[in-house]
């Protein structure tokens, strides 16, 4: 397992695996720096060749007390492609680091409005694209603003809503804490964040060197859909490899999820004035039967021959934490997504995706067609393990059809096949030592759906108790 600390620098590093400013390059490239009243920092490049696009670009969580510098493109190779081919990029730092939700939408919004000021070019249409907390920012930058993008591709994005969000990284500490930390551990109210992250993963790694341990991580991980598929580059574990896909769950806990469901609470609750999240109510049976770990968590209590049902029921007597209102009201502002698309949206997303499991993209989907939009969507998978996982070569791929659907008004290209097809194309500089991985898939269900689709519950009713 990677240390904490090793995995903090790594997350705030940047916000995809090569992100960095685009290499230097033959053709001539305008570059516009500055800072907002906020304190926000921008970025701009704009060609010689402009071809009057602007790609907005969302960057993803920042550690609080980590640089935080403006973004315009998630990696240097993708972002010398778009610039040769004439796109402009932009983006911000946002005021804040942490959960900056509420100030990066409007910083995100300032830069397009400086743009034609600061540049002196006036932009024929805008884009918007980002990773991971960015994509959330991505699809959010749409929905309110449906007249300024004329499409949008967030990537490994957590499209299921701030709300969601935080609510399965509860449900995944919350049993983490009760059946293996002996309740030692604050999942809400973190007073000291640091020491409650070490002694989580103490916990964790001690309850890793029993079959009954090992069988109760798996329950914790599976609450939260944790994928058992950790390592990029390395094939999935077979599909009823058990162990393996508990080990990769562990190390998925170790250097992720633990890290904000015992660590990054904290911030968030600090912003919103209180804890947001609950699971009073919640049914825990219900919910690991929906999840896509069910079986794996039913064969290792059978192995280690501890009663899954015993420990369903204690998880559902004490679930008892109640969100403070308005910190609930100050997430569900930052943001849900109700589903009201007024232009295309090309989400894509890893299958082993640990830190944003893939079934965010069923909540957004759920949004998206309880609105009547889901011809404006198209959500597409790459068959890789980590987060925001993607080459360049799959971005840019992905990115050419949502531009051909702008331009055309129809999807068309956006099979697994073609657009494999078209990444190989791009050649080695743009793939790596990777192949085109783009597959088919469908996800499965997301357990702490929470939208604001007002022809829905903004609860899934099946995972409360009755009378809950």
């Amino acid at each position: 397992m990677f240390s904490t600390l090793a995995f903090i620098a790594a997350l705030a590093a940047a916000p995809h695996s090569t992100a960095g400013r685009p290499p230097h390059s033959t053709f001539s490239v305008a570059t516009y720096q500055g800072t907002f009243a906020d304190g926000a920092t921008y970025l701009i490049q704009v060609p010689q060749s402009f071809n009057g696009t602007v790609v907005l670009y969302s960057h993803g969580y920042v550690l609080p007390g980590s640089a935080n510098p403006a973004y315009d493109v998630g990696d240097g190779t993708t972002g010398a492609y778009l610039l040769e081919q004439g796109y402009a990029l932009a983006g911000s730092s946002y005021a804040t680091t942490g959960w900056a939700v509420q100030q990066a939408l409007p910083d995100q919004m300032e830069v397009l409005s400086i743009f034609p000021g600061v540049t002196g070019k006036q932009p024929m249409r805008i884009v918007a694209w980002g990773h991971s907390m960015g994509g959330l920012i991505t699809a959010a930058l749409v929905q309110q603003n449906p007249g300024v993008f004329a499409g949008a591709m967030p990537m490994c994005g957590v499209v299921s809503g701030g709300v969601g969000f935080w609510n399965t990284q509860l449900d995944s500490a919350y049993a983490f804490n009760e059946l293996i930390a002996g309740g030692s551990l604050q999942v809400v109210g973190i007073t000291d964040p640091t020491t409650n992250l070490d002694n989580a993963e103490g916990s964790l790694a001690y309850a890793q060197g029993s079959a009954a341990g090992q069988a109760r991580i798996a329950l914790a991980a599976a609450l939260g859909n944790t994928p058992g598929w950790y390592t990029t580059g390395d094939a999935p574990p077979g599909r009823t490899d058990w162990a393996a896909q508990e080990q990769n769950q562990y190390e998925w806990l170790g250097n992720a999820s633990f890290l904000f469901g015992f660590y990054l609470e904290a911030e968030l609750e600090g912003r919103a004035g209180g804890n947001p999240t609950w699971n009073s109510g919640v049914d825990y049976a219900a919910e690991l039967r929906q999840s896509s770990d069910f079986d794996e968590v039913k064969h290792l209590y059978e192995a280690a021959g501890i009663d899954l049902s015993a420990d369903l029921a204690t998880l559902d007597s004490n679930a008892d934490i109640a969100a403070v209102p308005a910190a609930l009201q100050y997430l569900t502002q930052n943001i849900i997504f109700d589903g009201k698309l007024a232009v295309p949206v090309f989400a894509l997303h890893t299958i082993g995706d640990g830190t944003v499991v893939n079934e965010n993209e069923t909540a957004y989907a759920s949004a998206v067609n309880g609105a009547g939009n889901g011809a404006y969507l198209r959500q597409l998978f790459v068959n890789r393990a980590g987060h925001c996982a993607f080459t360049s070569a799959e971005e840019i791929a992905g990115f050419e059809a949502l531009i051909a659907r702008i331009d055309s008004g129809t999807w068309t290209g956006v099979s697994p096949y073609q657009l494999n097809a078209v990444a190989r194309a791009l050649g080695s500089n743009y793939n790596g030592s990777f192949k085109p991985a783009y597959k088919e898939f469908t996800p499965g269900a997301f357990m702490r759906t929470y939208d604001g689709n007002p022809s829905g519950s903004r609860f899934r009713p099946a995972l409360l108790r009755p009378g809950a």
